[in-house]
């Protein structure tokens, strides 16, 4: 049975009701102090000509292509440098990152790719006129927005496969100290649910927040609000979706997002996509679990009728998208303009549907049942697929076992540097590591290690080695360590061995067998929900309590 079938008072429990907090959300199913708010995503046109320089023409006029998710748009292509400036103006850019923890990039793997990870944020902003109607709680005007929708993107280093991880809410997490570029303001390090993490000083906290509790590299971030997800529904002519059951999102008290559907499939868009998304009362349990499923059921729906060619046809149409799209959308300085978004999509629609996966993290209850919290080992089991670029769908191609091959050169004359990466904005780093086990190596017979004094943050202690040659050498220094083989990795970018004590191993000489005796996994744990691509059976169910 899944955790996301928690039933009757638990909803109440896990998400106060609004009138119990003092204020009305007869829109908005969640709460100001943070643990609410209901947050909530467009291919490229061809006009049929009768010949190959009009279809060329065509082809210059602008062009919106979404491949990934119904709540952020992907990409754009200008009909001329003027109006392509105009869009990059409309774009609102932010710095990547706002904590201190200064977790590292993946070096590349042998062919010389890394995975790029993106964070996609749905801002509950009631801060605009659109936006306000769209998301009720006139209550909340002028109160930074929350993140209620975090969902990471996972594209592996190959662009083979795509995994998608969601994060409840209200988790309740360590939001690191973060300030504001634009006030200065600086916020001291917390505990609190996740989505308050957006208040810190913006989307580059969250992703602070994310590295930290993850582990895993942030390449960029996007976020948009509700306004550009009923303009971007719209564009592409609605999503397909399904439920088990009639639903009506609303009750005596207020709650609810208005969703209203019969039994069966239907064609969503416009302001009917934007309530499917936030919907949280009338979907399986009434918690963000169930909202994270439908979420994920609309993304993969919009994914797989974009790869099947859907297409945007009416230009006038696809110059209100842009508009709208852009003025709608936050993005990190490195992806601050319309090309790297177009770009960035063309190299998102390599991936097959068969291998896009949505997940949502691994949580157990908090004391109280009022919040969630990462459930022991599932969820960094989840991390650690992630940041060692493992599919979540457990379809990745296995090597088949090979003897490892010999060391090439003698322990004594071996070249090893050691580096410190056990930093980190929370547990902060521990002084010293590096040399504590170079000091290890040498006593195990490696006399020619020695030491980097940069300091990194890594989740994983690792050793990269450059070349095939040097494979059986650094087999061997994780062998005389302890290291598991998943350690090892060959790297194009590789100068020598280099051995990177990461915060899985903050004490001791001897590699833990608590971080490494476990085989690495190459699967979701059931706990994650996993739903495939591909999946066109999937139906939500519809709580009990709001069907008619």
């Amino acid at each position: 049975m899944r955790q996301s079938s928690v039933r009757g008072d638990r909803s109440r429990r896990h998400q106060p009701d609004a009138q119990e907090l003092g204020w009305d959300d007869s829109l908005y199913e969640g709460r100001s102090d943070g643990q609410g708010g209901d947050g909530g995503a467009a291919g490229p046109a061809e006009p049929p000509g009768r010949g190959r320089r009009k279809r060329r023409r065509g082809r210059r006029v602008l062009r919106w292509t979404a491949g990934i998710a119904a709540l952020l748009v992907l990409g754009t292509a200008g009909a001329g440098y003027l109006y392509y400036e105009h869009l990059n103006g409309n774009l609102r850019k932010g710095a990547l990152d706002l904590g201190e923890g200064g977790l590292k990039k993946p070096e590349p793997n042998a062919f010389g790719q890394t995975p790029m990870n993106i964070l996609l944020l749905g801002s509950d902003s009631r801060n605009s006129k659109a936006n306000l109607k769209l998301g009720g709680a006139k209550a909340d005007v002028g109160r930074k927005p929350l993140a209620d929708v975090q969902m990471l993107l996972h594209v592996s280093a190959d662009r083979s496969s795509m995994s998608v991880l969601s994060i409840p809410r209200d988790t309740r997490v360590t939001i690191p100290q973060c300030t504001d570029p634009k006030s200065g303001e600086t916020y001291p390090q917390t505990t609190a649910p996740i989505n308050q993490s957006l208040q810190h000083g913006g989307p580059g906290c969250t992703v602070a927040t994310w590295k930290e509790l993850t582990g895993i590299y942030i390449d960029h971030f996007m976020m948009i609000d509700f306004a550009g997800v009923v303009d971007m529904a719209d564009a592409v002519g609605g999503v397909p979706v399904c439920v088990d059951n009639n639903i009506y999102s609303h009750d005596s008290k207020g709650h609810g997002s208005g969703l209203k559907l019969t039994k069966g499939d239907h064609n969503i868009k416009g302001v009917q996509a934007l309530q499917w998304l936030r919907t949280r009362y009338g979907f399986e349990d009434n918690t963000d679990i169930g909202r994270a499923k439908a979420q994920h059921m609309y993304m993969n729906s919009m994914i797989r009728q974009l790869k099947a060619g859907t297409k945007l046809t009416d230009p006038g149409k696809l110059q209100a998208l842009a508009e709208a799209a852009t003025k709608a959308l936050t993005v990190d300085d490195g992806l601050g303009s319309v090309k790297k978004l177009y770009d960035l999509g063309g190299d998102l629609n390599r991936v097959p549907v068969k291998r896009v996966t949505m997940a949502t993290m691994p949580w157990s209850y908090g004391p109280g049942e009022s919040y969630v919290i990462p459930k022991p080992g599932d969820a960094e089991q989840v991390f650690a697929m992630l940041r060692n670029d493992t599919a979540l769908d457990g379809k990745d191609q296995k090597k088949k076992p090979a003897a490892d091959p010999k060391p090439a050169t003698a322990k004594d004359q071996l070249q090893i540097t050691v580096q410190n990466g056990t930093n980190g904005a929370i547990q902060g780093p521990v002084v010293g590591r590096a040399s504590a086990v170079q000091g290890q190596l040498a006593t195990l017979g490696y006399t020619a290690a020695g030491t980097d004094a940069t300091l990194i943050a890594q989740a994983d202690t690792t050793i990269t080695y450059g070349g095939k040659d040097a494979e059986g050498d650094a087999l061997a220094v994780a062998k005389a360590l302890g290291l598991p083989k998943s350690a090892v990795k060959e790297s194009s970018s590789a100068q020598g061995i280099r051995l990177i004590v990461g915060n899985d191993w903050r004490t001791g000489t001897t590699y833990p067998k608590t971080a490494g005796g476990k085989q690495q996994a190459d699967k979701a744990p059931e706990s994650a929900d996993a739903l495939n691509g591909e999946d066109k059976k999937a139906c939500m169910k519809v709580n009990p309590s709001y069907t008619w």
